[in-house]
């Protein structure tokens, strides 16, 4: 495992009662219009306080999504996989099987109503649970998402591990983050990357890295105790 430090506004997204996180998984692949209902209706309840934090982890059939900075040039191939526009912040981005998605519902009115240091503890859990992997990452001035440096002979290039894209409406967040595990990234061909063409996708299982989702998952888990305090199975 790599050290992770993080700086003194990320600390503070951890709440101070310490109150666990609740921390489901879905098997299979599930339908996004599905999962989007579902992840509104949590939030809604978090801000009222009917209901405690989430974090749900799951994958979904191939398809593109357009966040509201998405420009319609970006998508390259409109007919290949269902295009769903969304409300949360970025550009298009593409899911599918072999990546997993994490969609963040964390009550921010209790981890300091700060929107930057949160999206900046996104980037450092993730740049976290790649560490426990010895995968070495970070994030680059004026991208969105989580970066790794790629070396060969007479070559060197940054391609994208994993995207974050997010909400937040009465300081509740919904949407988070996708980590690409083992998906096929011919698929990511269909659009520009959160409108960057001059660097290419990766995975883990494309950097040498024989990871199963299942342990992509305790990585995450892992480092997301580090950055915004304990998880407790769902209910």
């Amino acid at each position: 495992m790599l050290s992770q430090s993080l700086s003194p506004a990320v600390s503070k997204l951890i709440r101070e009662d310490d109150a666990p996180v609740e921390w489901a998984v879905s098997p299979g692949l599930v339908d996004y219009p599905l999962a989007v209902e579902a992840m509104e209706a949590r939030a809604a309840a978090i801000a009222t306080g009917e209901a405690g934090e989430l974090v749900w982890l799951l994958e979904h059939p191939p398809l593109y999504t357009a966040g509201v900075s998405s420009r319609d040039d970006d998508l390259l191939d409109a007919g290949r996989f269902p295009v769903h526009r969304t409300g949360r912040g970025g550009q298009f981005t593409y899911h599918g099987p072999g990546q997993r998605v994490a969609y963040v519902m964390l009550d921010l009115n209790r981890r300091g109503r700060d929107v930057r240091a949160f999206v900046r503890g996104l980037e450092q859990w993730i740049i976290g649970a790649l560490g426990e992997f010895g995968v070495p990452a970070d994030v680059r001035e004026g991208r969105v998402g989580v970066w790794v440096e790629r070396k060969g002979p007479g070559w060197s290039r940054e391609d994208k591990v994993a995207a974050i894209g997010v909400k937040v409406r009465k300081w509740v967040s919904f949407h988070g983050v996708s980590l690409n595990v083992e998906p096929d990234l011919g698929h990511f061909t269909g659009i520009v990357p959160c409108g960057i063409d001059e660097h290419g996708v990766t995975s883990l299982v494309d950097l040498g890295v024989p990871a199963t989702m299942d342990e992509a998952d305790e990585a995450l888990r892992a480092s997301f105790h580090r950055v915004f305090g304990p998880t407790v199975a769902a209910r």
